[in-house]
């Protein structure tokens, strides 16, 4: 038989438990979509930043730093509205001072793309380790011409938000698999419970499911056979039940039959029912048995 565990409470907390965690962990996806937004937007600012000192140092104060464009996640580029030259020094030092101020990661590779082919002019990639930044030709300008600047940031660890989006889907899965558990032991439980109330049979109580009788705290045991036929007597008070109903129901398919057993079985029920006159197994000659109930003894 599928064993229950006693302890349905603890289940129950454990359940509410993980349901809490799943709420909270939407709760924490909901604020890293808020960080990743944060994240772009400082970028877009630091990026105009570094466009605005670039211009500068092309003695150009008026032209415009054209609106910062994400081109997909953590690639971004910075386009101009005019031509410009510069040196690549130069632009290395104002994208590590713009991304330093905003508290940028310091990890991530330029490119200088010419607008007419696409061609990059330059491009350098800085790293967390002195020795992964590579920044070659410092100190050879690049004519002026019509360039833009696209920043990839390379450490592309799964996005936090994405992360918590896959534990939320486990959490509530596995949230879903413990109600299911709990809902089906609870049901497991309670059938068990109500397999397990006695009948009522004159001064006896009696329990199927545990092969017994009990009067006055007194347990009589019964014998599997002898169990199942007085359930079939329970169910059909006062009613007579043929021989061939009784045999098939208690010894089909449960080895042979021998002529005498029913007898024998009956016998030993009416010994262990005797202590109460109010119940009466009596044969109904050629046909089967009867219980008879006399609710009017005492």
């Amino acid at each position: 038989m599928y064993v229950i565990y006693s302890n349905y409470e603890q289940q129950k907390d454990l359940c509410i438990y993980w349901l809490d965690r799943s709420f909270f962990s939407a709760w924490i996806a909901t604020d890293s979509n808020k960080k990743n937004e944060d994240f772009s937007e400082i970028v877009k600012i630091a990026l105009r930043d570094v466009g605005h000192q670039l211009l500068l140092s092309n003695s150009d104060a008026t032209s415009l730093v054209l609106p910062i464009i994400e081109l997909e996640k953590f690639k971004y580029k910075l386009s101009f509205k005019n031509q410009l030259s510069f040196e690549p020094n130069n632009l290395v030092s104002e994208v590590t001072n713009s991304f330093q101020k905003a508290g940028l990661p310091n990890y991530y590779r330029v490119e200088v793309v010419q607008c007419s082919d696409g061609e990059i002019a330059y491009s350098y990639q800085m790293s967390d380790t002195e020795e992964n930044t590579i920044i070659p030709c410092a100190g050879r300008f690049l004519a002026n011409n019509c360039y833009a600047i696209e920043i990839n940031f390379t450490n592309k660890k799964a996005p936090f938000f994405e992360k918590q989006l896959l534990l939320l889907a486990l959490l509530c899965s596995l949230v879903i698999f413990l109600l299911d558990y709990l809902y089906a032991a609870r049901k497991e439980v309670d059938d068990s419970v109500n397999n397990t109330k006695p009948m009522k049979l004159g001064l006896f109580q009696f329990y199927p499911e545990q092969n017994k009788l009990v009067k006055q705290a007194v347990e009589i045991s019964l014998s599997k056979k002898e169990c199942e036929l007085l359930a079939i007597f329970v169910d059909n008070p006062n009613q007579i039940i043929k021989r061939d109903e009784l045999t098939k129901k208690v010894w089909e398919d449960h080895g042979v039959f021998v002529g005498r057993s029913l007898d024998t079985y009956i016998s030993k029920l009416r010994k262990k029912l005797k202590d109460d006159d109010t119940i009466k197994l009596t044969n109904i000659h050629g046909v089967g048995y009867k219980l008879e109930l006399n609710q009017n003894k005492t």
